[in-house]
């Protein structure tokens, strides 16, 4: 697999998130996880991200039963789970949830740390502070965020240099083409892409809307309920039949395009199973290639918002 630079490392191309292991898309078990674990591996996959939201620790727990400790492993903290759900960054709510996670990882080291979520009313360079703070301890290679605007990132890389920035892009969330991954280019800042396939619509077969209320996180996502989610299935049909003319699988064209975007660009797309990690080789696309699905697929083309107001609350906006 071709190796892109994250931090001091050189890691696969493409990761390994692992999100839906607890169960955000669905029911899931142990034995199936650690298979498709398994098979990322046999791939070529070396950098797996995780969260201790994932699940309530499922996730992280599974990767730490799977015990390959020659992976560069990444985990979250942020977000708290509520109810009312909301956020902290705090250097005790931190260094406590980092503890929590190790256990979990059976590791005393992450390579890389993330805040999930920024809490408003906390500094950035307090927060990149407490980082700084756990990396000359030992506890993790590096840091990063997530769901942040480039102004924040200029604020936490000068306080202390982050490794990795990660939000969400893809064919249909474009954002971070408005400034944060021309930034991270700037900074030599990793960007690191979570939902490259869309959370399912730019998988084998076209998503079928069988989502089930408070066990699937896509129930109520705006792109995903009626009639945005049939606009969207109709938007993305053309780029389908543009794929299979050309031989690419519907992935492995997604995460083509995505890597195109910039070679400090490392997307992580998930799943729960060794099958469908067969569907991510990644197309072979030209200059040709990607205009095409440019004009099939251009950017703002997507039917709703990729959150409902609610899982906006606390991601930074900044156009």
């Amino acid at each position: 697999m071709e190796q892109r630079r994250l931090g001091n490392r050189s890691v696969g191309a493409i990761g390994f998130g692992a999100m839906s292991f607890g169960g955000m898309f669905g029911a899931t078990d142990e034995a199936t996880s650690l298979a498709c674990l398994d098979a990322a591996l046999d791939a070529g996959i070396r950098h797996y991200d995780t969260a201790n939201i994932y699940g309530m620790g499922v996730s992280e727990q599974i990767i730490g039963r799977w015990g390959h400790r020659d992976v560069h492993l990444a985990t979250k903290c942020g977000i708290v789970n509520g109810p009312p759900r909301t956020v902290r960054n705090d250097e005790l709510h931190i260094r406590q949830c980092l503890e929590e996670s190790l256990s979990r990882l059976k590791r005393d080291h992450v390579d890389l740390y993330y805040i999930h979520r920024r809490q408003p009313d906390v500094p950035i360079e307090d927060v990149a502070g407490t980082m700084a703070r756990l990396v000359q301890e030992g506890k993790i290679g590096g840091y990063g965020l997530s769901e942040v605007a480039p102004a924040t990132l200029r604020r936490a890389h000068a306080e202390y240099p982050v490794t990795a920035v990660q939000n969400e892009f893809s064919l249909w969330s474009r954002l971070p083409q408005l400034g944060l991954i021309q930034t991270c280019r700037e900074l030599d800042v990793a960007f690191v892409a979570f939902s490259p396939l869309g959370r399912g619509m730019f998988g084998r077969e076209p998503l079928k809307r069988e989502f089930r209320s408070g066990i699937d996180f896509r129930d109520t996502n705006p792109r995903f309920v009626e009639p945005n989610f049939s606009a969207n299935l109709a938007a993305i049909a053309p780029f389908r039949d543009l794929c299979a003319d050309r031989g690419w699988t519907v992935p492995g064209a997604a995460l083509a395009w995505v890597l195109a975007q910039g070679d400090h660009i490392i997307p992580i797309p998930g799943t729960r199973t060794a099958e469908h990690l067969r569907d991510w080789t990644v197309a072979d696309l030209d200059a040709a290639d990607l205009a095409a699905i440019d004009r099939i697929l251009p950017a703002g083309f997507a039917h709703g918002d990729r959150y409902g107001d609610q899982q906006m609350a606390f991601v930074e906006r900044y156009c």
